[in-house]
């Protein structure tokens, strides 16, 4: 147990370094990158997780995750917040790493770029605030995203799950992930959301704890259970 739960803190806060890493890399002063864009930030997304499953093998680096196995039955109930706990630990810890690697940008952004923005690199926000449909639009990213990883996972191919799932998010990011960021994950966001609120940033925002709850929080949640469902109910798939 000890080993997996290491395997889910290591593997979340790789995951996070790849994502907030790419994010600061597109928008802090002085990196060499800026200005990349979208695409840039959702491939990066996209292959950082691949790395992450490649690296930690038959982990969940998501909380939603863990609900939909154990509503499946391969993931014992008294697992669930081990595991998510030691996902959002990772979260923070892989923020912080990415912090450090990104302090003189951080420092030289201070008075150009708005403290909305800086919060922004590290968890995230809709691009029109509206949480009902905000919540909905994370519930459906997140059902699409746990529904297509059960069924990549029959895929018995060495080596495809990580693959397919790296080209899932990348999916699941250009075509859904405008109205949001496509969370899909508590740790993702709030790992890196309380490492943005502990932080010595400079011109700090507030941590915006009602939409963290709300919408990256609670409706990944939702969309996993629903997941789990049709796709046993459906395919049979447990």
């Amino acid at each position: 147990m000890i080993h997996q739960l290491l395997a889910e803190f290591m593997g979340t806060a790789l995951m996070i370094i790849f994502g907030v890493g790419v994010h600061c890399s597109e928008v802090l002063k002085g990196t060499k990158y800026r200005g990349s864009g979208h695409i840039f930030a959702i491939t990066t997304w996209g292959f950082g997780i691949t790395i992450a499953l490649f690296i930690f093998g038959n982990v969940c680096i998501n909380p939603a995750m863990v609900l939909a196995q154990c509503m499946l039955g391969n993931i014992s109930w008294s697992l669930f917040i081990p595991y998510s706990v030691a996902e959002v630990l990772g979260g923070v810890v892989g923020a912080v790493i990415v912090w450090i690697m990104y302090a003189d940008h951080f420092a030289a952004s201070a008075d150009e770029i708005s403290p909305i923005t800086i919060r922004n690199l590290f968890s995230t926000a809709p691009a029109v605030r509206n949480l009902p449909r905000n919540f909905f639009v994370e519930f459906f990213d997140t059902f699409i995203f746990i529904s297509g990883i059960l069924a990549i996972s029959e895929v018995k191919t060495p080596g495809i799950v990580p693959i397919g799932v790296g080209l899932l998010v990348w999916a699941i990011g250009m075509g859904l992930g405008g109205p949001t960021g496509f969370a899909m994950n508590l740790a993702r966001d709030m790992g890196p959301r309380i490492a943005h609120a502990i932080l010595p940033i400079k011109n700090k925002a507030d941590s915006d704890w009602q939409y963290g709850i709300i919408v990256p929080g609670i409706a990944p949640f939702v969309g996993a259970a629903c997941a789990a469902l049709f796709m046993h109910g459906f395919f049979g798939i447990g």
